[in-house]
């Protein structure tokens, strides 16, 4: 009897072990191109659980305050997907190279996003650029 009890418990101990949450991104870096200043930094990480129990998302942070993620607050269960929204402050005018950390109770718990672009003011003119009419013809 008393191997009978170990051995059950040996198996649910195992098959605990086994069963984790796995996530799975669509992507994991989201490209804004180039964009103006001030335009809609909004962007979308899907991702789905692969794994056989609830994915619990605890935390999203990025490496600095010009991006604010929000993570689902819920549960996402088995085969259901789920998003982390990203909004980048677009009234920075400068290359964009940001990592968005998502850590979880997944197989793997910690996965960096990356978000990359570069934000241009188009009231500014660039001097590089080639003029339409020349100063001398005024």
């Amino acid at each position: 009897m008393k191997q009978l009890i170990t051995v059950l418990f040996a198996g649910l101990i195992s098959f605990s072990i086994n069963a984790q949450a796995k996530i799975e991104f669509k992507e994991t870096t989201i490209d804004y191109g180039t964009i103006d200043k001030g335009a809609n930094g909004v962007r979308v990480f899907e991702f789905t659980n692969t794994g056989d129990e609830p994915l619990i998302i605890s935390k999203v942070s990025s490496s600095c305050g010009c991006t604010i993620p929000k993570k689902p607050e819920d549960p996402i269960l088995p085969g259901k997907t789920g998003q982390i929204e990203v909004k980048y402050d677009t009234n920075r005018v400068n290359p964009i190279r940001k990592t968005i950390t998502v850590i979880s109770n997944a197989e793997t718990p910690t996965v960096a996003l990356k978000i990359k672009g570069l934000v241009v003011d188009p009231s500014k003119v660039n001097v590089m650029e080639k003029k339409d009419t020349s100063v001398m013809e005024k």
